[in-house]
This record gives C-alpha cells, structure tokens and sequence, in this order.
C-alpha cells in the first residue's frame, strides 16, 4: 500500500505533482516523493539466441509473441521460454535467425544445442536445426534519476553519512501514481545511490541518482500506454480494442497491477452480466473483456486459467453463482479455440475457459 509522506515532503514537491514514492520495503517508510523519474523507460537486458538452419512455417519478424515456447526436438527435455519476444527477420540468403527476448527465469536445457521447434502460444512459427546463445555485449545501465525528490528524514541522513553502507538503500519500491494521485503500479529495485544534486525544482528539492544496474527498466514500447493510464483509468469499455496484441498484454498487465491497490467489492449471487465479444480477437483481448464486463472499464478478472479461476473464488467483484451473457462469441471460437501447450501439444483455449467460469459457478450464455 502507498503510504502517505510528511506534510514537508508533499510542500517540497509542490512544483511537481508528487507521482514517484521510494519506498524501503522492510519497514514501508518513505525515502522520498518526486515528479519526475528519469531512466524508467529503457530497454530491458535481452536474451539473444541465433538460431540456424531456421525454417519458417508463419511470416514472422518484429515482434514473434508475448510468450514464446522453443521445444527441444529430444522428448525428455522440457520447452523454455522468451517473453516479449522480437527478431529482426530473416537475411536474404542466410539461413540463420536471430531471436531476442526476456529468459530470466527459464533457459535452455543443460548442453542442449540441438534442433529446436518454435510456437507462440497459438502457432508454430519454425524450427531450426541448432542453436546458440548470444553474450550480449555489457553496456553500462543508464541511473534511474528521481528529479525534484523531497527526501525524507531518513534518506537525508544515509545522505549526510555519505558511506557505501549508508547509501545503500537494499530493496526499496518505486510506487507510482496516476494524476489524480491513485495507486497505479509499483516496481521493485535495488536501490544503491550514485549521486544526488541540488534540483532545479525547488530549494531543498535534489536530485537523485540510483545504479541502473540494479533496476529493469519499463521496455520504451509500452509508454504510450503508460501515458494513457498516467492521466487516469478509463471510464468507458474496451478502451484497449484499437491495440494489437503486444499493446494489449501492456494494458493488461496496469489492469492487474493497479488491482492490487483496490479490491474491487463482491456484487451479490445470482448477478447478470454481459460480455461484450467483439474484440476478443486475441488472448490479452479475452481477459480485458472479461474483467470489464464483471468489474467495468479497467476491471481485471484474470489473464490465465489458473488467475480466472482465483478470482471465481471471490474478493474480485463475483459471488458464485451468476450468468455471464457472451455476446459475440464466435470471434473467441474462431481465435482461441487453437491454442498451444508450452510443449506444443494443441488444447482448445476458448472450450478451457467456459470449462473454467462453469466449475466457479458462472452459467455462460453464448450469444
């Protein structure tokens, strides 16, 4: 939860709306509130594989899928995965592609190097003979850069000590508010302090500066939609539907974090509600509308099989049991009805939905 700070700090800051809280996640105290943060947005550190001998069976460069599954051609290894993957495409006349995406928690197997099949979650979109990993060249990380920072009492100190030890704040969060000054997400970080400098924001305002080595940065492509969340939540339905599928997940992924900050309250058994299906050409499009139509412009209700099935059990706008009118439901049958394991075994996502809200007690009218 975003705690308030010390009435001097919100005065520090008056030049700039307050929407940036560093906050020590032991004890939840503030070090500080700022308008401004420098380095949010950047370019997360990216796993590079090349993969020869590929052999496309989908049109693919740019952006390859949210969630990428490469699976061995070797039964008793298991598929690992790249998040928001991306590729440049193929050379002409090479026969090799390379393929960057987010693998921090899942890699290859152990010595593996061998022939490998690739799929989105949807499509299998090649394979190659071979592969290998990319050392990415080390980059020094830019600082995230808090500007106008009202430092609290406690930082002030670490300040004034000046030490390695003092300035190293440990695990901290950098919670984030909309205009209005609602919750809007918060990022995890290590705060180690490289500098801080008088700021041009005020008088005993400065600016601090953060090791970038310990923070990921927001990937540059979602801040359009940063911006559109910044000014507030929506207040109309399927504000995302002009989005393509990597936008949407964006999108989704605010919904699910501002939720934190706000449980929305339960509505009483035997509720109607009413799905609208129109721009359910995808998954992200799937959940949004979902989570809209129990809980309005903006509401989550889900973005896996596993996360629907939590909030059926309640605290997220639904009391078992209720009827879910399914407008438009062929564009979900013709989108999601062919969809993939992460070891490409095909399962039909639209059917596994339906199976899912009716053990939580909603009855689905397809319309």
């Amino acid at each position: 939860m975003i705690p308030r700070v010390h009435e001097e700090h919100e005065e520090g800051a008056r030049r700039g709306r307050p929407r940036y809280t560093l906050t020590e996640t032991e004890h939840g105290h503030a070090w500080g509130v700022s308008p401004e943060a420098e380095g949010l947005f950047g370019e997360p550190r990216r796993g590079t594989y090349e993969l020869f001998g590929w052999v496309p069976r989908a049109e693919a460069g740019g952006w390859f899928g949210h969630r990428v599954w490469l699976v061995p051609d070797v039964e008793s290894l298991g598929p690992w995965l790249l998040e928001d993957a991306e590729s440049p495409g193929q050379t002409p006349g090479a026969d090799g592609l390379v393929l960057t995406g987010l693998d921090d928690h899942e890699g290859p197997p152990e010595g593996h190097r061998g022939r490998v099949r690739v799929h989105d979650g949807h499509r299998w979109l090649g394979s190659c003979r071979e592969f290998a990993r990319v050392l990415p060249r080390e980059r020094p990380a830019p600082p995230l850069v808090l500007r106008g920072l009202a430092a609290g009492d406690l930082l002030r100190a670490a300040l004034a000590k000046g030490t390695r030890q003092a300035l190293d704040l440990e695990q901290a969060a950098l919670e984030i508010r909309d205009d209005r000054g609602e919750p809007l997400t918060e990022r995890l970080l290590w705060a180690r302090v490289g500098a801080w400098h008088p700021s041009s924001y005020g008088t005993d305002l400065i600016d601090l500066e953060l090791d970038g080595a310990l923070f990921r940065p927001v990937p540059e492509h979602v801040r359009p939609i940063w911006e559109r969340w910044f000014a507030g939540p929506p207040d109309t339905m399927a504000a995302w539907a002009d989005l393509g599928t990597r936008h949407r997940w964006a999108w989704h992924d605010l919904v699910r974090e501002r939720t934190a900050y706000r449980a929305p309250g339960d509505r009483p058994a035997g509720h109607a509600y009413e799905l609208d299906g129109r721009y359910v050409t995808d998954e992200p499009g799937l959940y949004l509308a979902l989570g809209e139509a129990v809980n309005g412009p903006g509401g989550y209700f889900g973005g896996c099989l596993a996360a629907l099935d939590d909030c059926l059990g309640g605290t997220f706008g639904y009391t078992a049991p209720a009827t879910l009118l399914w407008r438009d439901a062929g564009t979900a049958r013709a989108y999601l009805s062919q969809a993939l394991a992460p070891d490409g075994v095909p399962y039909d996502l639209f059917g596994l939905i339906l199976e899912v809200l009716a053990e939580g007690g909603m009855r689905v009218t397809l319309a």
